[in-house]
């Protein structure tokens, strides 16, 4: 399969799981989990290190997820969506920007990593935000917003412009997302 044929297959299933996703429909990390595989390899081959390592994390965040969803909850038969307070978001979001400008730092210092300190914030912004969506947080798609408009300029930069595309329909998406569920929260 052509590197792009496999891009273009990455994009289809990386939509398919945020449309699902945004449905609270659990087969969107069954999506989640075959389009980060591919994912790993195509960032890898564009000298996008972090963005590769992240999709390895994604791979497992899917397994975690699909079980999160499924049996987690204090019944055990999942789990409904909630909030945190502004406290948690100030941590979370020192914590991003504290993550990201040490292994910026280390990436510049000490690989070839093209664009070290956006690809290390998108990243680690990336890793907190997947634990919001794992248990449910509805701010995840507001994080989710700004991940994904900084990232389109990252995958234009380095020709993957099928993946910027993905992300400009993510940050539409996104904003269905919170609607969704912010809609269903409210019913609870």
């Amino acid at each position: 399969m052509s590197f792009q044929a496999l891009e273009a297959l990455g994009v289809i299933l990386a939509i398919a799981y945020l449309v699902l996703a945004a449905k609270e429909i659990i087969w969107c990390w069954l999506c989640a989990f075959i389009s980060s595989f591919i994912y790993v390899y195509l960032f890898w081959q564009v000298g996008l290190m972090m963005e590769s390592m992240l999709n390895v994390f994604y791979v497992f965040m899917a397994i975690a997820g699909w079980l999160q969803w499924q049996y987690g909850g204090s019944d055990h038969h999942g789990l409904e969506i909630r909030r945190l307070k502004v406290w948690q978001h100030l941590l979370v979001i020192v914590l991003i920007l504290l993550l990201a400008w040490f292994n910026g730092w280390f990436m510049q210092t000490y690989t070839a990593a093209a664009w070290p300190y956006i690809d290390s914030f998108t990243t680690w912004a990336s890793v907190l935000t997947t634990f919001m969506v794992i248990y449910k947080v509805l701010e995840n798609w507001l994080y989710w917003f700004v991940i994904d408009a900084i990232s389109i300029y990252l995958y234009i930069d380095r020709g993957l412009y099928l993946t910027a595309l993905l992300f400009l329909a993510y940050v539409v998406i996104v904003i269905f997302g919170f609607i969704n569920w912010r809609r269903t929260m409210l019913k609870y």
